[in-house]
């Protein structure tokens, strides 16, 4: 996004686009930004800013590189160390490969408490890491003095504590503090009354609070509150009162509202004036008292560093004792004191020269949130401290022997600190499983070299696994590629970028799709080899499916993901949690077939209509016409056996594209000159016919009436824009199925003017057809509606004449039909759909949507940003090291936030529920029964086994959906005898089956009772029959 010319590179930007919007990009291509600090952290947010697309940033630091920084800073090479280069030269270059967009400059100057910060007027914002607390207040002092204040945040990291301040000045205006978009709700009533009162239709909530504005449009009756804001005082979820509308005319029907966005002003006081009484962000509300006890831990933390220019030895004692001391002073002088956590102070003393680098993504993903709040106005900053501590990934480790966690001249010292040396070995050693290369797979990549996860000389390995190549798009978050890695595969890209950060990382890079399909590969002892599998994937059905296998092997599952500023992380561990297919999300809603058909009401239905439009005529009738032609070679005997009365399906349709195929662009012309014509005036026509506007319902109520719009026809205008794009690149379209070439001279307005010219449109007649307008209908199948004699007879016309006029040549009985693509602007799809779409909106009076808007909702496109990526990935990250120490349920956190608000939410996850089978038999969905058979062993062998094993009597044996056995189906007591493999027919490599068993209830008329998957073995020893 270059800051003169203002454009935004949609190709790169897209994803982010939808996160922040248009206004916040361009202020970001004008904001320069100051960032002190190349640890962990320092580079986290660098990393983050950058992908973002500020107009510059300047990286700053004083050190060189060590060895312990490869353990931290993902851009530190072991090179950079063996040369002495200075920390901020080695990773400057490669935080500018990021983003071709902003410039990035360093400097290496001292900053102290001497330094003239006149330098830093020139930027909008200023980050700290790594800095003295008396830095930080003389730095934020001077920021916050200037007019306007320069916005100041500082972030720190020791050990197992971080914290972030932000002071964005006295007066700093937001203007979209969620960055939620207001939905339009139809209204079901308004009272004429003081106050009047709103009701939403079919009691649809509002998500309204008082105080808030809204504008309403399309009242009838009441027409005087169109395009007024109002304020709102709420009543209920379904409704809220608005002020006097006694005076008004009365309520009629129809019209919506939306809420008024009004911008909010947030004052920020110095960090000075904000030691003694912190206003502090409360992430884990089981410990509500933890933001304010780390507050005064870290605070004696830089009083310890003053008075000893240093930090606490790591294990020494007598520092964890000074250092408490301190917190008990800073303690008391706090306006809300609360008491001193001694465990936690012992900690940071232990660990306060130690780094986690997932607790550096997790806040360094929040931090840089914060950065672009500061520089845009978007979204709520944070208020003004926000504090978390890992001490759940240490607190098991109390009783490990100090030497554990000294250094010992690797890259590894500063985890060692946290964690000691064992746990970095099991680290090693551990044999992960990844699903997903996207965003959240590259920052789970960093974190695991930064962790050394999975090493080549501790039998480690990393197995990664994605079957998509690189776009261009991806690279606004995905931070392992480069514009030279676009068409490339993400998995085995991904692991060359690891395999830079840490060389001794083993990774697997596979380019497999993790399905059904693909068991053979990804089979049980596939996972046996495993310790833990980690999800990045961007769809529900995946994750269901990881799960599945997951919880039928007894694998732990780390699953995460995002939607713009918000993420969530869910931990999975047998025996100890629920998994994830033990809550099921809500279905998406459909939108009625009819709705779409013939009654749009907001403008997701024209978007979704001319998204289908696409399809059919594109995609899927191109592939009928495909495959129909490769089932039946010959036209000629297609023709003899119509004739002989035989029925072959699809055969209309196909014939009726292949006699009326294009063979030149003229005729792509005129067929979408027909289309507009059929779409935009004659569907309008035909419903008003149908429906004339004063139509009324039998309870005298009328039938256009809110949600429904009545259409407005209108004619071709070439003038129009619209139009314009709708004709050619409708024509273009079905050019490219019938392989018909197209010059840039043929798409020009004169030229398709000239066409148009001689363009014949035929009368229009209206029809008596029947319009469905049940909203609970599904569409029809359309290719199994019996054809009509007159029907049969114009379809063997049309071929003899095609067969006769020497059009049925191999080349024509063949198409090439196209695959939606979004991003690709040459290619003509999204012209069709947001001028299709924009059309309909304008027949049926709706607000239309702008192609970036379209392009999101026709392309079901995730909106995301490289900030909450890095901060789920460093959550998963952290627990990941709570699942390989075996810690106990109570160590576990799930996590959910929204970076927008800011609000961060740690959680216990779902403990894993035992269900009881009866006299005291009980199973979770962990648990599976196992029985070994035979070649011999028959079904009612398997139902004595069962009995005898676990003491319970099955009734009922079923096989997916194969019943196999059920005592009251005839003839099923004659299968007890049958043996299990004639019974189920395994195929040739399975040694097992999993059968869904239910057991005898206590007492007769009960149903019966629910167990756990029984899984047969086909021979004793669980081998392949």
């Amino acid at each position: 996004m270059a800051a003169d010319s203002m454009e935004i590179d949609d190709s790169l930007y897209s994803r982010q686009r939808y996160v922040l919007g248009d206004s916040a990009m361009h202020q970001m291509a004008k904001s320069s930004v100051f960032l002190s600090g190349m640890g962990g952290l320092g580079i986290e947010i660098a990393k983050n800013i950058v992908l973002a697309g500020v107009k510059a940033v300047t990286l700053h630091d004083t050190k060189q590189c060590e060895t312990w920084d490869l353990g931290s800073n993902f851009f530190i090479r072991t090179d950079d160390v063996s040369s002495q280069r200075k920390r901020v030269e080695a990773v400057c270059p490669r935080v500018a490969e990021l983003n071709p967009y902003v410039h990035v400059d360093m400097s290496s100057s001292a900053l102290d408490d001497n330094t003239d910060l006149s330098f830093l007027r020139k930027y909008q914002c200023v980050i700290l890491t790594e800095a003295r607390l008396s830095l930080q207040k003389r730095v934020d002092e001077f920021c916050h003095s200037q007019r306007p204040p320069i916005r100041f945040i500082g972030c720190d990291a020791y050990g197992i504590c971080v914290r972030v301040f932000c002071d964005f000045g006295d007066e700093f205006e937001v203007s979209d503090p969620t960055g939620e978009e207001p939905k339009e709700i139809f209204i079901q009533n308004i009272t004429q009354d003081n106050p009047g009162v709103v009701t939403c239709m079919d009691n649809q909530p509002h998500g309204l609070q008082t105080g808030q504005s809204v504008v309403f449009r399309e009242v009838h009756g009441m027409e005087e509150v169109n395009g007024t804001a109002r304020p709102v005082s709420v009543l209920s979820p379904h409704s809220f009162a608005i002020g006097d509308t006694s005076q008004l005319q009365p309520y009629a029907h129809g019209g919506f509202f939306v809420l008024v966005k009004t911008p909010k002003t947030f004052r920020f006081e110095t960090m000075e004036r904000q030691l003694c009484d912190p206003q502090v962000l409360t992430a884990d509300f089981s410990k509500p008292e933890a933001p304010l006890q780390i507050h005064a831990a870290m605070l004696a933390l830089d009083t310890f560093q003053e008075q000893h220019s240093r930090l606490p030895n790591t294990g020494c004692l007598q520092d964890a004792e000074v250092l408490l001391k301190l917190t008990e002073e800073v303690n008391a002088t706090l306006r809300n004191q609360t008491s001193v956590n001694t465990e936690l102070v012992r900690w940071l003393s232990r660990t306060a020269r130690g780094t986690l680098p997932p607790l550096a993504a997790a806040v360094g993903g929040l931090a840089s949130q914060e950065v672009l709040k500061a520089i845009t106005g978007k979204f709520a900053p944070l208020q003004q401290w926000f504090y978390l501590d890992a001490v759940e990934v240490v607190r098991p480790l109390q009783s490990v022997s100090a030497e554990e966690f000294f250094p010992r001249g690797d890259r590894y010292d500063g985890l060692r600190a946290c964690i000691g040396e064992s746990m970095c070995l099991e680290l090693h050693k551990l044999r992960v499983f990844m699903v997903g290369c996207g965003a959240i797979g590259c920052e789970m990549l960093k974190n695991f070299a930064l962790l050394g996860v999975g090493l080549a000389k501790s039998s480690g390995e990393v197995c990664i696994t994605d079957p998509d190549l690189i776009e261009k798009s991806n690279l606004n978050r995905q931070f392992l590629f480069r514009p030279h890695h676009i068409q490339k595969p993400k998995s085995t890209t991904a692991a060359e970028a690891t395999h830079d950060i840490n060389p001794d990382l083993q990774v697997d890079a596979h380019l497999n799709k993790v399905c059904p399909a693909t068991e053979s590969i990804y089979n049980d002892s596939f996972y046996s080899r495993l310790n833990l599998v980690v999800t990045a994937l961007d769809n529900v059905e995946a994750r269901r499916y990881v799960d599945s296998r997951c919880l039928s092997t007894q694998r732990p599952l780390l699953d995460s993901g995002t939607m713009g500023t918000k993420g969530h992380t869910e931990i999975i561990v047998p025996n100890l949690t629920e998994s994830y297919n033990s809550h099921r999300d809500p279905p998406e809603e459909e939108i009625p077939f009819c709705t779409l058909k013939s009654f749009p009401s907001v403008i997701e239905h024209t978007i979704q209509w001319a998204r289908d439009k696409f399809e059919n005529l594109f995609v899927h009738k191109p592939s009928i016409y495909n495959s129909f032609w490769q089932t039946h070679s010959s036209a000629e005997t297609v023709l003899q056996r119509m004739q002989m009365g035989e029925s072959l399906e699809g055969s209309f349709q196909v014939i009726k594209l292949l006699s009326k195929r294009p063979s030149q662009w003229e005729q792509c012309i005129a067929i979408a000159r027909l289309k507009f014509e059929k779409y935009f005036k004659r569907k309008a026509l035909q419903l008003l016919h149908s429906f004339p506007l004063d139509t009324r319902l039998k309870d005298g109520s009328l039938f256009w009436q809110s949600p429904k719009r009545p259409p407005a026809p209108f004619d071709f205008d070439l003038k129009d824009p619209l139009h314009f794009t709708f004709i050619v690149s409708t024509a273009r379209l079905f050019a490219a199925i019938y392989n018909i070439p197209c010059s840039e001279k043929d798409l020009t307005e004169k030229a398709v003017t000239r066409i148009l010219s001689d363009v014949k449109i035929p009368e229009y007649r209206p029809s008596e057809k029947w319009i469905e307008t049940d909203e609970t209908a599904k569409k029809p199948e359309s290719v199994k509606m019996p054809l009509s004699s007159e029907e049969e007879r114009e379809a063997i016309a049309q071929l003899e004449q095609a067969i006769a006029t020497d059009n049925v040549s191999a080349e024509r009985l063949q198409v090439s039909p196209l695959l939606f693509e979004k991003d690709d602007d040459g290619n003509g799809h999204m012209d069709f759909v947001t001028s299709a779409s924009a059309l309909r909106a304008r027949m049926y009076s709706i607000e239309p949507a702008d192609r970036l808007k379209t392009k999101r909702i026709a392309g079901k496109i995730i909106p995301a940003i490289a900030t909450a990526t890095a901060a789920v990935a460093g959550l998963v990250a952290l627990e990941l090291i709570k699942v390989i120490g075996g810690y106990g349920f109570e160590s576990f956190k799930n996590c959910f936030f929204n970076l927008a608000i800011p609000v961060v939410v740690l959680t216990e996850p779902a403990p894993v529920k035992q269900t009881l089978i009866r006299d005291n038999i009980y199973f979770s969905i962990w648990d599976c029964w196992t029985i070994f058979g035979h070649e011999d062993f028959t079904l009612s062998d398997f139902m004595n086994a069962v009995r005898e094993k676990y003491g319970i009597e099955p009734t009922m044996v079923v096989h997916g959906v194969k019943m196999l056995y059920v005592p009251v189906m005839p003839g099923h007591s004659k299968r007890l005898k049958l043996t299990m493999l004639k019974l189920i027919k395994p195929p040739v490599d399975r040694r097992y089956i999993d059968l869904t068993v239910s057991f005898a209830p206590e007492a007769d008329g009960d149903d019966d009772l629910p167990g756990p998957p029984v899984r047969y073995f086909f021979s004793r020893n669980g081998e392949t029959p």
